[in-house]
């Protein structure tokens, strides 16, 4: 019995006695049957991705996550697209009564109140991908999206540009929030001011990061360099640069966010905050498979909160401004500059 709480994740068990059985299962080589253990299950787990209008390589990155980790412990998985409101509670309550186990919110119903609600109300275990909402009941993966959106911002500044534009993403979503607050956190500890005709309110996609940069370049002072809320965003500011005749990173510095597939299938290659979203979702329904299993046998499940590092990956998209003379930072300085700003590192940029 023992065993079987070990190996199904049971916390109820002391951790001596976990040790000694992982390590016993180690030493056997033992892998644990999964025909048997269907068998011997009448009600395997079974897991809702909800997802509403996403930004398709970010969904993409989740799904790898998802469904290594879902084939590894055997758990079933079922994906469904719905808009955020009274669509989405539907798609739950319809996912309720064909004995849906718990749900994982990928952006951008991770921060989504009406779902919040229904999930709630019907006590069902559900965790979040990519939001550090604030609801206690609501489990959640994260990165620190202020700290990195400081870090990127602080090393535009140390390549010498003053001028520094920023395209945020979706306003009804907590990591858009905190990559702006970030943004300009770093702009009043480097004593600059901040100019908010400089800022560009769009969405996580890349026909609002070519319109903002749209708007920025046609400024009577545009930017030297724009940060976008995400890759799709940098990849149409870049997209917008090129429409104006401007070189990047020549002309114009533009920087991303989230490492997505997109940051390196563009000319130039994107400087870029690096997001594991795969890794997140993967820890996600680690989580949320814990939480079944605690709610199956009538126990409470706990409220998870699970920070992940990120760190800033240097690329061709940045230089330093034209009124700055020399070159652009050695390689060898550029990954000083990536070591220095990752979440894992002790020089973090201070917390606001």
């Amino acid at each position: 019995m023992t065993v079987s709480r070990v190996i199904n994740g049971d916390s109820g068990v002391r951790k001596s006695t976990r040790a000694a059985v992982e390590k016993a299962i180690r030493e056997l080589g033992y892998q644990p049957n999964k025909a048997a253990r269907s068998l011997a299950s009448a009600n395997p787990i079974r897991i809702g991705l909800l997802y509403s209008n996403p930004n398709s390589t970010y969904l993409s990155a989740m799904l790898i996550g998802v469904l290594e980790q879902s084939r590894q412990s055997d758990t079933h998985i079922i994906v469904v697209e719905c808009a955020d409101g009274p669509e989405a509670v539907g798609v739950i309550e319809g996912l309720l009564t064909e004995g849906i186990d718990g749900v994982i919110l990928a952006p951008p119903l991770c921060d989504s109140r009406p779902v919040f609600e229904v999930v709630k109300q019907h006590r069902l275990p559900a965790i979040s991908v990519g939001s550090r909402h604030g609801d206690e009941a609501i489990s959640s993966v994260f990165i620190d999206d202020q700290r990195a959106a400081m870090a990127m911002t602080q090393h535009l500044i140390a390549e010498g540009h003053w001028r520094i534009g920023f395209i945020n993403g979706d306003a009804n979503q907590s990591s858009s929030r905190l990559r702006l607050a970030g943004y300009r956190s770093a702009l009043l500890q480097a004593g600059i001011g901040i100019r908010d005709n400089l800022v560009f309110q769009g969405e996580y996609s890349y026909r609002s990061g070519f319109d903002g940069a749209q708007y920025l370049l046609n400024l009577p002072e545009p930017p030297t360099a724009i940060l976008g809320g995400n890759d799709d965003i940098a990849a149409g500011i870049i997209a917008c640069a090129q429409r104006h005749g401007l070189e990047v990173p020549r002309d114009i510095s533009v920087c991303g966010f989230d490492d997505s597939m997109l940051a390196t299938t563009v000319w130039p290659e994107i400087t870029t905050i690096r997001q594991p979203i795969a890794r997140m979702s993967q820890a996600a329904i680690e989580l949320l498979e814990k939480d079944i299993r605690r709610h199956r046998a009538g126990q409470e499940y706990e409220c998870h909160r699970l920070q992940l590092d990120f760190s800033l990956v240097p690329r061709d998209s940045d230089a330093p401004p034209q009124s700055i003379k020399g070159r652009k930072p050695s390689a060898q300085r550029a990954a000083n500059v990536a070591r220095r700003y990752s979440s894992g590192s002790s020089r973090k940029p201070p917390a606001q």
